[in-house]
């Protein structure tokens, strides 16, 4: 993830709500995601998506509807998304083929 962010031109890392966050012309593309216990709780029996949670900025809503619809692993919404351009990555899951994808993605509906 890292070398991938390092790539993208003109990226400046701060924090958003105490999580990392990347930046590109003062518009967040990328950041870290934890759940809120409101979060959590909509999950119900569902399992709750461990280890770190990358949110990632799309073009738009039924962008996002679309990628997550495909059954791409990895990939994923929450509730509080859902009028928001952006996805979920669960990074143990996500091949570094869509992780480059979906960065390179978000930092594009940042720039354009």
């Amino acid at each position: 993830m890292e070398r991938i962010i390092a790539s993208l031109a003109g990226t400046t890392e701060g924090t958003r709500w105490g999580n990392r966050t990347w930046l590109v012309n003062g518009r967040a593309y990328a950041w870290v995601r934890p759940f809120s216990k409101a979060d959590v709780k909509r999950f119900g029996a569902d399992p709750v998506p461990a280890g770190l949670i990358l949110a990632v900025r799309v073009e738009n809503v039924e962008l996002r509807d679309v990628i997550v619809a495909s059954g791409r692993v990895g990939h994923f919404t929450i509730p509080h998304l859902a009028r928001y351009p952006a996805m979920l990555l669960e990074l143990a899951l996500v091949s570094e083929q869509h992780l480059c994808e979906a960065l390179e993605d978000a930092y594009d509906a940042c720039t354009s």
